[in-house]
């Protein structure tokens, strides 16, 4: 037993620490203010798990190696320590990695007692929000004083005093802390008991338990794992501690399973980890940006092919024989893949492809391959039927604009030559195939995608190609193999102009991939290009799902892979490409894996619901999910998203009684009548909010509705609340800061209310 004070004292002292097999801190916002909640209300808030060792050397978290005297490690409760010692020390502890504005800027209500974090036109110059960081901090006596003086306060002064002094208690609440001790209690051991009493939080991988054995004898192993993840981040690329592991056991084993890693001494896997180090810089430098031009980290496909090369590069001393053989092992890598060899099942292709290369080097994988495919290893026009940008057609198609120096279609100049970034753009206009019917799939297909540079891309934006693409340089159009064919370029033939645009870009992928197969491909070194990231165009659907992720990025949950192909894990088969994924859980390593697919009739829905994602279809469905989860996490049935924080409106003239809550109905009415549309949910809102209510509240929410993309989709932003808002006859109902929300959600999409 000890008192919340004392814990953090020994935090302080260093005598409890983070074991380094522990991950990073997770918690949301919400979850602070339920554990503040329940501390306060004297519920019960769970016993804490430590390991305690005197013995022996035990990496720990943002410290050293911990070699003398008893040393309490924490299996179970970071989360809490980790929020308690950040409110009321103010700062994070050492061994913090994660989010510290999480726990940072919480207030305490003394008149209603609830927790919130600080929001300035709620809380702004009200006595009754009191910092609690500070009160801890710096003490209660300026809180006293504030607010003996302030006459918002002064008559319930002594009811606000002992609910102050109470906050102050949860230092002398009691914590249960059951220890593990014992010579016997190895590694191993406690991380088995550590996934055993964490079944609600994150898991250790396999890979996770190899390497707490390599931590505790080799204490900077995962730090020096972490400094190269982080600068390859800083060079553009994504990778998981899982994928590098996966390349160091390769190079100390040749195997796939982690398992492998047990008879690894700390000394042979620090030199097979600065091994591996070596062989990923090379590829990625030297082979996937010099000879593939894959430069970022969108692009970079088929990453668990790269420990096939790094064990070929271990078995030839570091280096390919000559360059007709690195070509082979890229031939090998782009059709993996393509093909997704390793989207499926990892371990076991990796375990098949490391035991071919061990025995046969690069042309047994190739042939192995092969084998898969019957020997038919062409590129054809269906590999390039792929869907926005994470489809596994992409990246070949930035391949080849690469490799075959695709040139820009306003200047006909290489790309790259005149500026040093170049941007996607749709050659046939988004807005202008939605409006003539095709769907969401057609209208996001790769074969619409060409390569430019941003001012070209904004001198052709909205253009219609069959005016445009006549007065084009014929050599530019045919280096992005635009098919010359005039009568493909009009709008009513662009199904037929995406099937003859694949076939040319199949022929050139079969041409470039057996020049690479051959031996016969100049060695030309590319350089790294920017791919400046997408205007805001015009697409309300778009700018909805950067709100989404921004909302929950801000209550503390991860930021998902957006636009992003979801395989099979057994076949390697696309069964989606998601518009936002979580992969680990809406908390990294917490619940199983959420996606966002807004257009379900292109997804396999059922494999994705058998293999255990929890899908949503649209925005509002998965905001509602995130609400009422936060309610249970905060403790509160709170008011949901954008239901609190905007001010009345000034006292001023109003419509009469019941005209505004008669429009919105109306309104209802005539989606229903003119576009055979029901926005059941507004209507939901209006009966339990009233129709002034319900508005309020959309307005305050960061993120539009699907409401509001739907009426954008059907050209009919006439329908929206927003616009109805900006009716002169009810923008009196309304703040300036309400008005000036609609007007920014309308505006940019062109309707004349948001305008001025």
């Amino acid at each position: 037993m000890a008192k919340l004070s004392t814990i953090l004292d020994q935090i302080d002292a260093g005598s409890m620490l983070l074991p380094e097999f522990q991950r990073g801190y997770v918690w949301n916002r919400d979850q602070v203010r339920g554990l503040m909640r329940s501390l306060y209300k004297g519920y019960p808030v769970g016993a804490l798990l430590v390991w305690e060792t005197e013995s022996g050397v035990q990496a720990v978290r943002g410290g050293s190696l911990v070699t003398a005297g008893t040393k309490s490690l924490l299996l179970d409760g970071q989360q809490r320590v980790t929020t308690l010692y950040g409110i009321i020390r103010g700062r994070a502890p050492s061994f913090f990695e994660g989010d510290s504005d999480t726990f940072r800027g919480l207030r305490f209500n003394v008149e209603t007692e609830a927790f919130e974090f600080y929001g300035p036109v709620k809380m702004k110059d009200d006595p009754r929000w009191i910092d609690v960081t500070s009160l801890f901090v710096d003490g209660p006596n300026a809180t006293y004083a504030m607010l003996g003086a302030n006459p918002d306060t002064q008559d319930r002064f002594a009811e606000y005093v002992d609910r102050v002094q109470l906050l102050r208690n949860i230092l002398e609440r009691v914590f249960h802390i059951e220890a593990i001790t014992g010579v016997d209690k190895t590694v191993d051991v406690v991380v088995d008991i550590f996934n055993r009493v964490n079944s609600g939080g994150t898991k250790l991988s396999k890979g996770d338990l190899a390497l707490a054995r390599i931590c505790s004898e080799w204490g900077d192993a995962r730090p020096t794992m972490r400094r190269n993840l982080d600068r390859w981040r800083d060079a553009g690329y994504q990778f998981t501690p899982d994928w590098l592991l996966r390349n160091v056991n390769a190079v100390a084993t040749g195997r796939a399973p982690f398992s492998a890693l047990e008879d690894v001494t700390a000394s042979d896997f620090e030199h097979a980890l600065n091994e591996a180090l070596h062989h990923v810089d090379h590829f990625l430098s030297d082979l996937a940006v010099g000879r593939l031009g894959l430069d970022h980290d969108r692009v970079l496909m088929g990453r668990y092919a790269i420990p096939v090369i790094s064990r070929h590069l271990h078995n030839r001393g570091g280096r390919f024989i000559d360059g007709p053989e690195a070509d082979k092992a890229l031939y090998w890598y782009v059709h993996a893949a393509l093909r997704g060899r390793f989207a499926g099942s990892t371990e076991t292709f990796l375990a098949k492809d490391l035991e071919t290369v061990d025995k046969s080097g690069i042309d047994g994988v190739i042939a192995a391959l092969a084998r898969t495919r019957k020997g038919n290893m062409s590129i054809d026009a269906q590999d390039f039927e792929g869907v926005g940008r994470g489809s596994r057609s992409y990246p070949l198609l930035y391949m080849l604009a690469r490799v075959q120096g695709a040139r820009d279609l306003a200047t006909s100049r290489p790309l790259g030559q005149d500026a040093s970034a170049i941007q996607v753009h749709e050659i046939f206009p988004k807005q202008a195939l939605s409006k003539a019917g095709y769907t969401r799939a057609e209208i996001n297909a790769i074969a619409n995608f060409v390569f430019l540079t941003p001012s070209s891309a904004m001198s052709l934006a909205g253009l219609d190609p069959a005016q445009y693409l006549g007065s084009l340089d014929p050599a530019a159009l045919s280096s992005q193999w635009i098919p010359d064919d005039a009568r493909l370029w009009r709008i009513e033939n662009y199904r037929e102009f995406l099937a003859a645009r694949r076939e040319l870009l199949a022929a050139r992928a079969n041409e470039f991939l057996d020049q690479l197969l051959a031996g016969t491909r100049p060695w030309d070194r590319l350089e790294p290009i920017v791919v400046s990231p997408d205007p805001d165009d015009v697409d309300a659907r778009a700018a909805q799902i950067r709100s989404l992720v921004d909302e929950l990025a801000g209550m503390g949950y991860a930021r998902p892979a957006l636009d992003t192909e979801i395989a099979d894990p057994e076949t390697g088969r696309p069964l989606a490409v998601a518009e936002a994924f979580w992969a680990d859980g809406l908390q990294s390593g917490q619940g199983s894996p959420v996606m966002l697919e807004m257009d379900p009739d292109e997804a396999d829905l059922p494999r994705l619901t058998e293999l255990g994602y929890e899908v949503f279809t649209s925005v509002d469905a998965l905001r509602g999910f995130v609400q009422r989860r936060n309610a249970v996490a905060s403790g509160e049935r709170g008011a949901g998203f954008g239901e609190a924080g905007l001010a009345e409106p000034d006292d001023v003239e109003k419509p009469e009684p019941g005209a505004f809550d008669h429009a919105l109905f109306m309104l209802i009415d005539r989606c229903k009548a003119e576009l055979n549309y029901a926005p059941n949910v507004l209507r939901e809102m209006a009966h339990q909010h009233g129709a002034l209510g319900a508005a309020r509240i959309l307005l305050a929410s960061p993120t539009i509705s699907d409401g509001f993309v739907r009426l954008w989709q059907e050209d009919r932003l006439d329908l929206t609340v927003e616009a109805l808002v900006l009716d002169q006859q009810f923008s009196s109902l309304f703040t300036a800061a309400e008005l000036d929300i609609a007007r920014a959600r309308l505006g940019p999409l062109g309707h004349p209310a948001g305008i001025g």
